[in-house]
């Protein structure tokens, strides 16, 4: 019985080495991920196909990647893609270079942390959204409104971020450089500023995301053009497979900056553990 047994569900081959379980467990854990996304897919595709879902509640996906393809062989999806990439750019790059500056400065000097720190924080308590009638009333409905509510959307986990950094630099690490004489300017363009990278880069990721999601937010309030505008105009009239490629779109640019993101982060934290 043993032997008939092990006929069947042993390799003929008894020198191949079968899958290790660690690395099955690692296939396991990477596909991991794509289980909500395949399974709500697969449930969109067969509601829509034995009628479980309204097309008038959720269009089906064949409509709404005809639609997407529809955008695309007009030209009409790139220019509202390069506006949005355009607003996220402007805004999102001087959101991250200030937050590096201010945050820098405080973590330099205690005594600047003390009077400026206490008033940020109040002031970043504030959503991006509760500025803008102030923000409308100042400068507009045009660009600048849009810059400014991305840029501080991406100003403050790079400001708190780059704080952190400075201020977590390791004491020997700064020793080292007393014991070589380095300048003040020295010290940070050397052993401050290396060494907060890692914690720098993950603030920035976190700043990309909130500020993609007030792209989207003020192209939904004040905007003729972009894929925020473009979710509102389908709402408009009533063009559900419009609203959703539109999200898509959206969603899957979020997805992939996200992704490089993480793999610039990745790199940061291991060049400094090497």
């Amino acid at each position: 019985m043993a032997n008939a047994l092990s006929r069947v569900f042993l390799p003929a081959d008894r020198t191949a080495r079968p899958v290790s379980f660690d690395a099955a467990r690692s296939i396991g854990w990477s596909l991991l991920p794509w289980f909500v996304p395949v399974a709500c897919a697969l449930l969109w595709v067969l509601g829509s196909r034995y009628g479980w879902i309204s097309a008038q509640v959720l269009p089906p996906p064949a409509l709404v990647f005809d639609t997407l393809g529809a955008l695309a062989k007009s030209g009409e999806l790139w220019m509202h893609l390069t506006a949005s990439m355009t607003r996220v750019a402007v805004g999102f790059g001087g959101g991250v270079v200030l937050g590096v500056l201010l945050g820098g400065a405080l973590g330099l000097s205690r005594t600047l942390e003390s009077y400026v720190l206490p008033s940020f924080n109040a002031i970043v308590q504030v959503p991006v959204l509760g500025w803008l009638p102030f923000l409308m009333i100042v400068v507009g409905i045009g660009e600048p409104l849009k810059y400014l509510l991305i840029g501080h959307a991406a100003l403050v986990p790079v400001t708190l971020s780059t704080l952190q950094g400075f201020r977590d630099t390791p004491k020997g690490l700064s020793e080292v450089a007393s014991a070589y004489r380095y300048t003040r300017w020295q010290v940070i363009a050397h052993v401050t500023l290396p060494a907060a990278v890692p914690v720098i880069g993950t603030g920035i990721r976190l700043a990309f995301t909130k500020a993609w999601l007030t792209l989207v937010v003020v192209e939904l309030v004040a905007s003729s053009e972009g894929l925020g505008y473009l979710i509102v105009y389908g709402r408009q009239l009533f063009q559900l497979d419009l609203v959703l490629a539109s999200v898509l779109i959206v969603g899957l640019i979020g997805y992939l900056a996200d992704r490089v993101l993480n793999v610039l982060e990745r790199r940061l934290r291991r060049g400094r553990t090497n």
